[in-house]
């Protein structure tokens, strides 16, 4: 009898040791897919891009300091290493606040905004970088969970065995965190 209790004591641990670390390997895989979808709008962003400073050249000819960078960071972002998140998400950070000067410069161009192709190009420009946005709450959120696994105990017993490692958070750039300055005056 004693044997038999043993035995059943040693597959419930089993068990239990099987479902943490396939819980751990879940939310890093999770994680991971996270990833895959920023790097897709990114993708979508970049091929959207072209096009967008093509048209906007056509429009507005003195203004190529802005397009030149919009294209620089476009082709940083696509030289960046797949598994450097960080500096990924950096240059894309970059490429973000460039093409909302790029969105400025087009204010000075009445018959660029009224170009229907310029419109269509922004409106999937802008919901694109929705998506970004989301994607990295979601990211942000599937690493949360797979840390918090990691830390918490019997769990961490498990990832210590099979070298789990937290992941890092996405950040907000210093310069998202600034408040803008709104002037009604002319």
């Amino acid at each position: 009898m004693a044997l038999l209790i043993a035995i059943l004591v040693i597959v419930i641990l089993i068990g239990i040791y099987v479902m943490m670390y396939n819980g751990l390997v879940q939310y890093k895989v999770h994680a991971q897919e996270s990833w895959s979808q920023i790097d897709v709008q990114l993708q979508r962003r970049n091929d959207l891009i072209p096009n967008l400073i093509s048209t906007v050249k056509g429009y507005s000819k003195y203004e190529s300091s802005t397009l030149e960078k919009v294209t620089q960071l476009r082709t940083a972002i696509t030289n960046v290493p797949a598994d450097d998140h960080a500096q990924k998400m950096e240059v894309s950070n970059q490429l973000s606040g460039t093409l909302k000067t790029l969105f400025a410069v087009s204010e000075n161009y009445p018959d660029l905004k009224a170009s229907a192709e310029y419109q269509q190009l922004m409106e999937e420009l802008s919901n694109t970088e929705n998506k970004i946005a989301y994607s990295r709450q979601l990211y942000n959120s599937t690493v949360a969970a797979l840390n918090a696994k990691i830390q918490s105990f019997p769990s961490n017993l498990v990832a210590k065995m099979h070298h789990f490692t937290q992941m890092e958070y996405l950040q907000v750039p210093e310069t998202a965190k600034e408040t803008p300055k709104v002037s009604f005056d002319d």
